[in-house]
């Protein structure tokens, strides 16, 4: 599942731009708050794949 490593480093891109620090003007992500959503979304997926109660696991 490489795709939510990818949303990781969107999340990443976009808490650095948050906090001032530099990052690649070509780079691709959004808000912070979208790209949680978007690593949450996976993670259900991946937690229901795997018969994983979330809520009982935190």
């Amino acid at each position: 599942m490489y795709v939510i490593g990818e949303e990781v480093g969107e999340l990443f891109k976009a808490i650095c731009k948050s906090e001032g620090l530099s990052i690649d003007a070509n780079s691709k992500f959004t808000e912070i708050e979208d790209e949680l959503t978007d690593i949450f979304i996976y993670l259900c997926a991946i937690a229901n794949r795997n018969n994983i109660d979330l809520e009982n696991a935190f």
